[in-house]
């Protein structure tokens, strides 16, 4: 018998009271809580899928999209202020807020995808989380990208980008990005960093306050192996960062969660429903960590619907 799962619109005020858009997928009583950000232009229903998934194991999720993006964007995009420090320190740390909200008396986690797995660092409530799961996580470095990646991003950084934004003055959706529209501040940011070869790791104290130095709770960080962007070197170089931390990165090949390709965002398709419920297996044993002879999980191991 399928647990019942609720599903809410919901939107919250950033750190600056900008509004953001988020999705609570919540069983009646959750256990825990977990946050699920979303990678660089995708829009919070991509990550549905699994968050169904969680709350079939216990857990409310909330989704959410940073401003500028899907049902966080203005309307209209042109001269639009915002950056990828303003997604961590502005929209993450709000966003956690609500989510701890969502099971007072349990522990919350994180989910990020991609550039959701930087935000944390620059979160001013970094230390709430009990774990954080990261989804091929890595810099965006363009030389530590697999070899055949690399003419592409150089091309997007260089040719394309510079191009829509003296035509558009933003990145719009379609044509060679498949993403939702993007902010200029938040390109010219993401450029500026995959031009050096520790991202932004070797001038965190320019971006102001952070926590990448402070953050202690354990964090894995899934890949695989068809993924040319998260490289195991970028994974690698992105999980450094986080220097206090016990930390875990596990390069899978597509076939051990039964898809024939996953690339970098095929994670949270229907094809890779055999990966749905690692995360949230992981954070049962966590929280089993947290409460010794506690009951470990009620865990649903089969895709939720």
């Amino acid at each position: 018998m399928n647990p019942i799962i609720h599903e809410t619109e919901h939107r919250f005020d950033a750190r600056d009271g900008y509004s953001l858009a988020g999705l609570i997928i919540a069983p009646p009583t959750p256990k825990a809580a977990v946050l699920i950000s979303s990678g660089t232009g995708f829009p919070k229903e991509l990550y549905r899928r699994i968050a169904r998934q969680g709350a079939a194991m216990g857990y409310a999720c909330l989704l959410y999209d940073y401003r500028g993006i899907g049902g966080s964007a203005p309307s209209q995009m042109k001269g639009f202020a915002a950056d990828i420090v303003d997604w961590g320190r502005l929209d993450f740390s709000a966003a956690l807020d609500q989510a701890q909200a969502l099971a007072p008396h349990g522990p919350v986690f994180t989910l990020g995808h991609s550039v959701g797995g930087h935000l944390p660092g620059f979160a001013d409530n970094a230390l709430l989380p009990a774990a954080h799961a990261f989804v091929c996580t890595s810099t965006g470095y363009w030389g530590a990208h697999e070899p055949s990646y690399r003419p592409s991003a150089l091309f997007f950084w260089l040719v394309y980008g510079p191009a829509c934004l003296a035509l558009k003055g933003h990145i719009p959706s379609g044509g060679l990005w498949s993403g939702t529209a993007l902010p200029r501040g938040v390109f010219e940011q993401w450029r500026d960093w995959a031009f050096k070869p520790r991202y932004f790791g070797d001038f965190l104290h320019e971006l102001g306050p952070h926590a990448f130095d402070r953050i202690t709770a354990p964090i894995t960080d899934w890949t695989f192996a068809d993924d040319t962007l998260a490289s195991q070197r970028a994974a690698e170089d992105l999980m450094a960062l986080y220097t206090a931390a016990d930390k875990r990165l596990l390069r899978l090949a597509p076939a051990e969660v039964g898809a024939e390709s996953i690339g970098h965002f095929g994670a949270f398709k229907q094809a890779a429903a055999g990966f749905w419920p690692r995360p949230f297996s992981w954070f049962d044993e966590v929280a089993a960590g947290l409460n010794p002879g506690g009951p470990v999980s009620d865990a649903v191991s089969t895709p939720a619907p």
